[in-house]
Order: structure tokens, then C-alpha cells, then sequence
């Protein structure tokens, strides 16, 4: 069944727009749990009635909630709820330990799994030989049935033994705790860009959608590159939370 919008009374003598206070008022349902995931809304003719609004009014106040990645458009179902954002701390975890700690349930598709020399790119940022071999990874996270990110990783040899089976059943980074490697630090940065065909295929966007970007260098407690990974992030579905210590001001 079809959700009505209860409750909403707008103010047209507010310098806020109509459109952005509809807006507004559907996003507080959505994050308080009174519209949970899935809820599927009247259609907007219905909804611009119930308000005494114009329909282009509730078409841009929908839309706004559609490019914020809180509500979806679905051919043969209407307007719906989608799952909240995966929020993530930029702190030393992993996706898959991001996606338990909030609830989820990760799975991982293993798109790639090869023994190869690294490039020369890939070997200056694990600070080995061109002549050594890397195990080179691409993985597709999905939460639930739900495609999330891609990621590719890049980590020495020599340094664990890994599987295909093993990545599609747990984390990178647990396998890595499991072979006693302690990770103490990581450079990492952090983007935007849009998405190519194949990999709006695999996300489940359409091409030119935005994405998230983050490249990392992991390092053990003397110091050595464990891993190098550069990942691509739905931006409807995934943010990133960076909390700045007293004292400690953002990077310009």
C-alpha cells in the first residue's frame, strides 16, 4: 500500500521553498524509521493533492530526495524508500567490518584473483620489486542483494597466503589479522569522479552517476606496505565521516 505524507502543513510566507520544505518533512519520516526501507509513496499527482501543492512543486521535492539517494523511482512500483547510507569513519577498518558493525550482511562476488608482477606504480606504492609477485584483487561488496563497491587491492606475496574462496567469505582484512599481521597505520585519499559504463553495470547506476574514490596504503607495525587498495563507492548509497581532533584543523 501507497504512503500518504501525514502531518505536513507548508508555509507559504516562509523565504524556504515549497518544494524544499516537502523535501524536508519526507526526509525527517525517512530517518526517524517512520518510512522504513521499502515504503512505497503515492504517486506525485496524489501527493501535490493532498498538500494543495502544484505537481512540478512535488516532482522537485522527490527529485531532491531521489539525488540525496533516499528515495528510488522503480518501473511498475512508484517512488520507494531505499536503505540509509553506509556510513564509515575514515579510520582503519574495512568495508566488510564496516558493513557487520552496522548491521549488514556483506557479500563479496571475487571478479579477480590473479599472482602477477606488479607495475611499476603498484610496486613503488608497496615499496617492492618490479620482479616480485603481488596478488592483484577485484572484488564486487554487496550489501545484502544490493551492489556497493568495487575494489581493487594489491598486496605482496611473500606476505600471507590467500584464495579466491577465502575473499569470497571473509574480509581482507580479517584474513589479514588471521595471518598475525597487525595493520598500525594508513595513508589514504579520498575523491569523486563519475562512473564508466562497465562499472555502472556492476553498480547497478546508470554511466556518469558519481562515485566515491578512495585509494589506501596499509602498513604493518614495522612499517611495511601490507596492502594497496583503490576502491570505487556508490555515492548514493555510501558516505564517508572524518571527525578533526581539538586543535587539529582540516587540510586545505
Amino acid at each position: 500500500m501507497a504512503e500518504s505524507i501525514p502531518q505536513l502543513v507548508v508555509d507559504r510566507t516562509s523565504p524556504v521553498p515549497l518544494y524544499f520544505q516537502v523535501a524536508q518533512h519526507l526526509e525527517q519520516l525517512i530517518e526517524t524509521g517512520v518510512y522504513p526501507p521499502g515504503t512505497r509513496l503515492d504517486n506525485e499527482i496524489l501527493l501535490a493533492d493532498q498538500l494543495g501543492l502544484s505537481r512540478p512543486t512535488m516532482r522537485r521535492a522527490i527529485e531532491y530526495l531521489v539525488d540525496r539517494g533516499l528515495l528510488v523511482r522503480k518501473r511498475g512500483v512508484g517512488t520507494q524508500v531505499v536503505q540509509p547510507k553506509v556510513r564509515r569513519p575514515v579510520e582503519l577498518s574495512s568495508l566488510f567490518d564496516d558493513l557487520r558493525a552496522s548491521g549488514r550482511e556483506p557479500r563479496t562476488e571475487v571478479l579477480r584473483f590473479d599472482i602477477e608482477a606488479p607495475s611499476e606504480n603498484v610496486a613503488e606504492k608497496l615499496g617492492v620489486p618490479t620482479d616480485s609477485e603481488v596478488y592483484v584483487i577485484e572484488r564486487l561488496r554487496y550489501t545484502g542483494d544490493e551492489p556497493l563497491s568495487i575494489m581493487h587491492n594489491y598486496i605482496p606475496r611473500e606476505q600471507l597466503p590467500l584464495s579466491r574462496e577465502a575473499l569470497a567469505e571473509q574480509g581482507l582484512y580479517d584474513l589479514i589479522r588471521a595471518a598475525g599481521i597487525s595493520l598500525k597505520i594508513a595513508t589514504q585519499s579520498i575523491g569523486g569522479r563519475a562512473a564508466r559504463a562497465a562499472e555502472a553495470r556492476l553498480l547497478d547506476e546508470k554511466a556518469g552517476a558519481p562515485l566515491l574514490t578512495m585509494n589506501r596504503i596499509a602498513y604493518d607495525d614495522a612499517g611495511r606496505a601490507i596492502e594497496y587498495g583503490s576502491h570505487i563507492y556508490r555515492a548514493s548509497r555510501y558516505t564517508f565521516d572524518l571527525t578533526h581532533p581539538p586543535g587539529c584543523p582540516p587540510r586545505k
